[in-house]
């Protein structure tokens, strides 16, 4: 797989597959530019080599053609702020404008082309709309991760049309980072994993038992593998048809000496909102008429001492309904302990995209943990052992 720190742009158009799936505000203002951000190394490198940069992404989940609050025109001015460079937009990302402007671009300029997804044939994988888009250039870098497990036109497709495809900075990455946790992981090894639903991390939870010394559950999946230990969960969230399942994970564990901690206690609600009446219970004792929404006092120091003594962390999924002030304390605090554990004790903590990435940058702790992924579904799936489309393009 070729990279960008083997490959010379010089006199080159680069048609780059970027993730500026970022979210606006109702001004079309940028609320958060994890995703740009991470892109402007592989962009400044193209263009720092002398070539010419075409820029393409979806943006939201457009149904039937162009709509206003999904044009990528709305992230022109602070793209061009962020690059030191003039950005020229596309106001379509085939047809006659944007191949002329494609054509006219001269090293060093930029274009971003309108959003793929305006097209259904960007997600149907189409080779001709593929075609288009390769015909706009003469390199294909794939730098947008987080749409890596996707066989789009622009993901994917496009590889039979263009002769030289690189990795961007991004994409590589995550590449690398990942496998520091999958295959060179310093010892212990605790992976977190938190959110809904079991049926979720089915295959990553299978993976890591194979690898981890610890593995901490939290989030709505806790109540399902009470249910299976015979403990009451008043009306939280529970997976009827995973309950055996999750008897065979916590075998399957005891059987690999995974240490699997589940919460010894609970803060539950009489309602799924945050003013509603709360109490703290002990695991499996979730009174009738209360559901659990978050990991209680004893669970965080139970949790945070496993974290705080780990060599490298995994974590994805929150720990409760952390967009609820009054349910997001376990999040925080589990959090802070990564940060602990990467400042303090030199620990490599992955965050796994999704909402644990929301979490964490929302705390301002981005940058004090090792590595957070912008592919919340993707890096699932690498680390599940799928295969990515994405990935798999640039290595044939």
């Amino acid at each position: 797989m070729k990279t960008l720190d083997n490959f010379n742009f010089a006199g080159r158009k680069a048609v780059v597959r970027v993730d500026f799936n970022v979210p606006l505000d109702e001004n079309f203002q940028i609320k958060d530019f994890t995703r740009i951000n991470a892109a402007l190394p592989s962009i400044k490198k193209i263009l720092s080599d002398g070539g010419a940069v075409i820029l393409m992404s979806h943006l939201g989940r457009p149904k039937n053609g162009p709509e206003e609050k999904f044009s990528l025109k709305h992230i022109v001015n602070a793209l061009s702020e962020k690059l030191g460079v003039k950005v020229d937009f596309a106001n379509d990302c085939i047809g006659d404008q944007a191949k002329a402007k494609a054509d006219a671009l001269q090293s060093g300029e930029v274009l971003l082309l309108e959003n793929l997804r305006f097209y259904s044939e960007e997600k149907k994988g189409d080779e001709a709309f593929a075609q288009k888009l390769a015909d706009l250039g003469d390199v294909w870098v794939m730098d947008a991760f987080g749409t890596a497990h996707r066989a789009h036109a622009s993901t994917a497709v496009i590889s039979k049309f263009v002769k030289d495809k690189v990795a961007g900075y991004v994409l590589q990455r995550e590449v690398d980072n990942a496998n520091k946790v999958l295959k060179t992981g310093e010892k212990p090894l605790t992976a977190i994993m938190g959110g809904a639903k079991i049926s979720d991390k089915i295959l990553i939870i299978e993976q890591l038992l194979d690898r981890v010394d610890n593995l901490i559950i939290g989030g709505g999946m806790t109540y399902t593998f009470v249910k299976a230990l015979g403990g009451n969960i008043g009306n939280s969230l529970v997976e009827e048809d995973r309950i055996d399942y999750a008897k065979e994970l916590l075998e399957k564990a005891k059987s690999k000496g995974v240490n699997l901690l589940l919460p010894k206690d609970d803060v539950v609600a009489d309602a799924f909102n945050n003013d509603a009446n709360t109490q703290i219970t002990a695991a499996g004792e979730i009174p009738e008429g209360y559901m659990g929404l978050d990991i209680g006092p004893k669970t965080v120091e139970d949790f945070a001492k496993i974290i705080e003594s780990s060599k490298t962390i995994l974590w994805n999924g929150p720990m409760g309904v952390f967009e609820m002030p009054n349910f997001a304390k376990g999040t925080i605090e589990v959090a802070k302990a990564v940060v602990k554990a990467t400042e303090e004790n030199g620990a490599f903590s992955l965050i796994g995209g999704g909402d644990s990435a929301s979490a964490v940058n929302n705390l301002g702790f981005g940058d004090r943990v090792s590595y957070v992924s912008t592919g919340g579904g993707a890096l699932l799936e690498f680390m599940e052992g799928k295969v990515l489309p994405g990935i798999a393009a640039l290595e044939d």
